[in-house]
């Protein structure tokens, strides 16, 4: 990972928040103080990102270097709404650094300090403001935007006049030369891309393309943004990814009667908080946030935020196609629990001929997700998702095209294809024929061929008598046709 020291070991006792590279030293200045980096660049979204442990781990980096002067290089460019501390984490950063207490264990060698022995009155309690704030000499903010000066305008009459005047904007790079070691600092690739732009518009020359920085190496226990093959590695061979199983296996027991399942949303805040978690390993109790909807939400998100969609890229212009394949003739459902209705013989085929072509653990994740899901639609006199409307909210979480967003024009296809996949579940993902007849792939014969029974358990009756449900729009096209 660029930025990160290539020592770095996962013992570390911060290497969650190290292995960004967000801080970095970075030799001298031309005064012999140590210099800090600070690079927001490298800050990933917030809820990949402890920001109480950002804190520990700054101040944990700055007591090996605060005892003598310092100072601090701030690369402003990449702080956005999706890195960003809340307002609420800035002012109690800011009190963390100002209490006036500390780790006493350092006084004696502080005190022993040349510059203090004719200070020796400095009282413990004044130990903690006196290295983080007396000791920084300089505060160099690198391409400071107009809200930064405007911020800190507005902090100035609570901040003290002596440590103001340590603050320096530069709007370029090459600012710093005559104050550090310009060749020493660890500058972030991202922050040299956007200074030789900034440098071109102001001389009035075309800026460089911009590149996409190399992706961060996840963390032992990642679970969200990581392929599955990475979270069945990590999971002793474990073919459904731990949130999927966890979310599922709670909404199972719990919400399959909720009014509007999948469709109601849950607190930014909340959500960012259960992936912090899940991401560092630790257990989450869903009954603790006392609302059914945020595991609804934690597993689109999961499925979401995955490298490659579900059901891969290379599925998308075969699924766009599926509403050019012809009606066959409609035959009634033979299935005693489904609802009365008919289907297109040839689409589920074609809907089997396109699964047969994942890779078997996309088709074992997808099996298990499309078991649960039409579960979900069985209770939809309830929950009033029918498999058209899950479809609607599934149907951009399984697959999207490698590049761009899909075109409205896609979303028809993509929602039939996810309708059909829920509607007739147990006809696409049954037992396959013999291997000859379809050129079944191998794996197709084993693991595919599980019974559905053991895989997706059917919900118990209830003895309540459902009443006939309108029709979805696939089966109202389906009667036109």
């Amino acid at each position: 990972m660029a930025g990160q020291d290539p020592a770095l070991s996962t013992s570390h006792p911060f290497y969650d928040v190290a292995r960004h590279g967000i801080l970095q030293v970075a030799g001298d200045d031309r005064f012999g103080r140590r210099v800090v980096t600070f690079s927001c660049c490298r800050m990933p979204p917030s809820h990949e990102l402890d920001h109480q442990r950002l804190l520990e781990y700054l101040k944990y980096t700055l007591d090996q270097y605060v005892e003598n002067d310092y100072t601090i290089v701030y690369f402003h460019y990449g702080l956005n709404s999706r890195n960003k501390p809340s307002l609420g984490w800035l002012q109690s950063a800011y009190k963390e650094f100002d209490r006036k207490d500390g780790d006493l264990t350092m006084w004696p060698r502080l005190v022993s300090n040349s510059k203090l022995k004719r200070s020796s009155h400095l009282s413990l309690p004044k130990y903690w403001d006196y290295r983080y704030k007396k000791n920084l000499k300089a505060l160099y903010v690198v391409h400071p935007t107009s809200f930064i000066k405007v911020l800190w305008n507005i902090l100035k009459p609570l901040i003290s006049h002596k440590f103001g005047k340590k603050v320096i904007y530069f709007n370029y790079l090459s600012e710093l030369h005559e104050h550090l070691k310009y060749d020493q600092l660890v500058i972030p690739p991202e922050v040299l891309r956007y200074d030789e732009k900034l440098q071109s518009l102001h001389e009035g020359r075309t800026p460089p393309p911009t590149k996409t920085p190399p992706p961060r190496p996840p963390l032992p226990t990642q679970q969200f943004g990581v392929s599955l093959q990475y979270l069945k590695d990590k999971n002793q061979g474990e073919l459904i990814p731990p949130v999927l199983r966890f979310t599922v296996t709670y909404l199972r027991e719990k919400g399959l009667r909720t009014e509007g399942l999948f469709r109601r949303s849950a607190s930014v805040q909340t959500v960012r908080e259960i992936q912090r978690l899940y991401n560092q390993g630790k257990p989450v109790n869903f009954d603790d946030y006392g609302d059914i909807h945020i595991p609804a939400v934690i597993l689109k998100t999961f499925l979401r935020e995955l490298p490659q969609p579900l059901l891969t890229f290379q599925a998308y212009e075969q699924i766009l196609g599926i509403t050019s394949l012809p009606l066959a003739p409609l035959e009634l459902s033979r299935e005693p629990h489904a609802l009365p209705g008919v289907e297109s013989s040839l689409r589920v085929t074609g809907c089997r001929q396109i699964l047969r072509s994942l890779p078997e653990h996309n088709y074992v994740v997808l099996r298990y997700l499309m078991g649960f899901l039409h579960a979900v639609s069985r209770e939809s006199i309830f929950n009033k998702m029918n498999s058209s409307n899950l479809a609607c909210v599934f149907g951009l979480n399984l697959i999207w095209p490698s590049q761009g967003v899909s075109s409205l024009s896609a979303l028809v296809p993509l929602n039939m294809f996810t309708e059909l996949l829920i509607e007739y579940y147990e006809k696409i993902f049954s037992t396959p024929e013999a291997p000859g007849e379809h050129g079944l792939a191998p794996w197709e014969q084993g693991s595919r061929a599980a019974p559905l029974q053991e895989a997706v358990p059917r919900t118990q009756a209830t003895g309540l008598t459902k009443p006939t449900l309108p029709p979805s729009p696939l089966m109202a096209a389906r009667r036109r046709l």
